[in-house]
C-alpha cells in the first residue's frame, strides 16, 4: 500500500533514482537511451530536485509504502500564466504501474493550487499510454510545441489543460 506525502530533502536521491528508470522505460524508445541519459543528466540533478521540493508555489509529492518510492509528481504555479498550475512531473515506477499511485499522486496535487483555475502539462506525442491517462483525467490538447522542457530542447510535445474545481 502506497500513500502519497510531501516529498523533503531526505527523499532526492530515491526520487533522482526513480526519475532515471522510468525515463528510460518511457522514452529510450522515443529519443534512445544515450539521449535520456543526457536529459536525465541535467533535468533531473540533486539541485534542481531540491530547488522543487522547496519551492513555495510548488508541490512535490511522492507514493511511498515505508520501503520503496512507487511514484513522483511535481506541479507550481506558472510565472508567465495567470491562475494556471503546471504538471512538471508525475511518473510512476514501471514495476507500480497500474495500482493507481498516477492517479493517487494527481488527485493530490491538483487540490494544492486553490488559486488556479487550469492544469497544464506537456507530453511526449507518442506517448500514448500517458495521453489515455491524462484524457481519462478530463484534460484535453490545447496545443503543441517544439521545445518542451526548456526553450531550445527541440523536443515535440502535446500541451493539455484540464479546468480545476474552484
Amino acid at each position: 500500500m502506497f500513500f502519497v506525502r510531501t516529498a523533503g530533502d531526505e527523499d532526492v536521491e530515491a526520487i533522482r533514482a526513480l526519475l532515471k528508470e522510468t525515463w528510460h522505460a518511457t522514452y529510450d524508445g522515443f529519443y534512445g537511451a544515450d539521449k535520456v541519459r543526457e536529459l536525465t543528466a541535467a533535468w533531473h540533478t540533486a539541485a534542481a530536485i531540491k530547488a522543487q521540493i522547496g519551492r513555495r508555489d510548488g508541490e512535490f509529492l511522492v507514493a511511498d509504502d515505508g520501503r520503496k518510492l512507487g511514484g513522483v509528481g511535481y506541479a507550481a504555479m506558472s510565472p508567465k500564466m495567470t491562475k494556471t498550475a503546471v504538471l512538471h512531473q508525475l511518473y510512476v515506477r514501471p514495476s507500480c504501474q497500474n495500482e493507481g499511485i498516477g492517479r493517487d499522486l494527481f488527485a493530490e496535487l491538483e487540490t494544492c493550487f486553490p488559486d488556479a483555475e487550469i492544469m497544464r502539462l506537456e507530453v511526449e506525442p507518442r506517448n500514448a499510454r500517458a495521453i489515455s491517462f491524462y484524457t481519462r483525467l478530463g484534460f484535453v490538447e490545447v496545443d503543441r510545441t517544439q521545445n518542451c522542457g526548456s526553450a531550445d530542447s527541440g523536443i515535440e510535445a502535446v500541451i493539455m489543460e484540464k479546468p480545476l474545481a474552484g
